[in-house]
């Protein structure tokens, strides 16, 4: 095994708070393929047409054609050997959390328990208008009868998920500073930093003192702060990682 793989394992087995940080690469072996990559969502949507909250008050009906299409390809995926390496080692003590920019739900699937969704969950709705929640099987009765789906108050029922443009919630902003004020050790994984104000997270860690192992196939936003940098798939580098902290 190459010599990287000990040195990040070391790393990670000597950090007092090691985090992880995830984006869309962690979800491509399940299936999901990056919503900016060839055969992604947005090369068949405007992400300005489907994923702001304008969007949502001027053309409901296309915005939520959006959303059925994802839905069904989140809900087809199930979490890959890289979720649940990272689960097996919350478990055993060796990752404190996850700060994760997907919506699908695939973190706790695999069995991680601190997950602070920064982007939200493609699992959980409210209405547009009034704020109040509904679960997930209360939108697929009202979609059943009607596309788009209507609060009783008249408003357009929509995911829990931050479109573009919209403020990053108050709950994720809480929960991934506790982790961030802790963490001597950030393992990046699946993500190439295009995305703000999520890219500053693994900055701020190295800014504090810590460490960074990165997992991204490609070259990447954080080319000039990481200690380790694996070149490869995050459901082939975090096993072999975790069979070696674990060992």
């Amino acid at each position: 095994m190459d010599d990287k793989y000990f040195t990040g394992a070391k790393m990670w087995k000597e950090a007092k708070f090691p985090i992880a940080f995830t984006g869309a690469g962690i979800s491509v072996p399940s299936g999901i393929p990056d919503f900016r990559s060839p055969g992604g969502v947005w090369t068949k949507y405007d992400p300005m047409e489907v994923a702001t909250a304008s969007a949502i008050e001027k053309n409901p009906k296309k915005v939520w054609d959006f959303i059925l299409e994802t839905s069904d390809l989140l809900e087809k995926a199930k979490p890959n050997p890289a979720h649940y390496a990272l689960a097996e080692l919350e478990k055993a003590g060796k990752l404190m959390g996850i700060i994760t920019q997907n919506i699908d739900n695939l973190h706790q699937r695999a069995g991680s328990k601190n997950v602070v969704e920064y982007h939200g969950n493609f699992q959980k709705y409210y209405c547009n208008k009034c704020r109040v929640t509904y679960t997930k099987d209360e939108v697929k009765k009202i979609i059943s009868n009607k596309i788009p789906p209507y609060c009783k108050c008249g408003g357009v029922i929509r995911p829990d998920v931050v479109f573009f443009g919209e403020p990053i919630p108050q709950k994720a902003i809480i929960g991934t500073n506790d982790l961030l004020n802790k963490c001597d050790l950030i393992v990046v994984i699946g993500t190439s930093g295009e995305v703000s104000p999520a890219n500053t997270i693994p900055r701020i860690v190295k800014r504090n003192g810590g460490k960074m192992i990165e997992i991204n196939l490609g070259p990447s936003y954080y080319y000039d702060v990481s200690d380790v940098k694996f070149n490869e798939s995050a459901d082939i580098v975090l096993p072999k990682l975790k069979d070696i902290i674990l060992s």
